[in-house]
């Protein structure tokens, strides 16, 4: 039931990201071809282009954490015998651990507290753009707490057929 509720957690998180990137795109292009080929613009495109990025971002932390994709330096792990590399893999998955948790608390202050604010062409509250921050942080704790176990033991992070992360660097 557990894997089951991951595995829906996980498709949620890839489907709003496609939405949102897919949204950015057309948005902007739609301006784009708006304004050169009619001198007119679309006034709210570049704030939902802006907003929609903020989302895609936030959004985007956690199954980069369950892929293994954000920067990381391996060199002391490397050079550590096993033990002691696995102490150091405990260290650091908790010091995300506690940031991405930071992170949705903090987040969640900060939007209810923007909620009174407006956004200058939309004019809606600014806590929904902000509320990406919290939802983001929750997001990467549950997917941190996905691979955790592997990632301590193995060094060893969720692997996709469709995504590489060695060869998206190659491109």
């Amino acid at each position: 039931m557990l894997a089951t509720l991951d595995r829906g957690i996980l498709g949620a998180n890839r489907a709003l990201m496609i939405l949102a990137l897919a949204a950015m795109s057309v948005v902007v292009f739609v301006n784009v071809m708006l304004r050169y080929l009619t001198a007119e613009s679309v006034v709210w495109a570049e704030e939902v282009a802006r907003y929609l990025m903020v989302w895609l971002t936030c959004l985007g932390i956690g199954p980069l954490i369950r892929m293994g994709g954000h920067v990381a330096i391996d060199n002391l792990q490397d050079a550590l015998p096993t033990p002691l590399a696995r102490a150091v893999r405990v260290l650091v998955a908790g010091i995300v651990l506690a940031f991405c948790v930071f992170l949705a608390w903090i987040g969640w202050r900060f939007a209810m507290r923007t909620m009174v604010q407006t956004t200058p062409v939309l004019e809606i509250p600014f806590g929904y753009v902000a509320a990406a921050v919290p939802v983001g942080g929750a997001l990467a704790v549950w997917h941190l707490l996905a691979v955790l176990g592997g990632y301590v033991r193995d060094r060893r992070f969720e692997e996709e057929p469709e995504l590489d992360p060695n060869a998206a660097g190659s491109l």
